[in-house]
């Protein structure tokens, strides 16, 4: 007996292959290959994601003070740019 699928149509699938594990990728083939060398090189690659996600969460507080930064100085130049136009024909 086969059965038609209809809910299925709207998924993509690449008809290439993927170049990279993910993480969870990374961590299934070492549980079928279960081999310490496998172990131990799945440990690494989720230690390295883990690493890779702290940094840009790290720059992404560091964007984010950087972006508050830069609003501060455009209204503190803007601020300084009207006492300075006021001043300009006082002086």
């Amino acid at each position: 007996m086969i059965t038609k699928c209809d809910h299925l149509q709207n998924l993509k699938f690449f008809k290439a292959l993927p170049h990279a594990f993910t993480e969870h990728g990374a961590l299934m083939a070492a549980n079928v290959l279960n081999s310490p060398a496998a172990v131990r090189m799945s440990v690494f690659v989720i230690r390295a994601f883990v690493k890779q996600r702290e940094t840009l969460a790290i720059n992404q507080a560091v964007l984010r003070c950087l972006a508050e930064m830069d609003k501060k100085l455009l209204l503190h130049d803007s601020a300084l740019s009207d006492i300075y136009k006021k001043l300009l024909p006082l002086l």
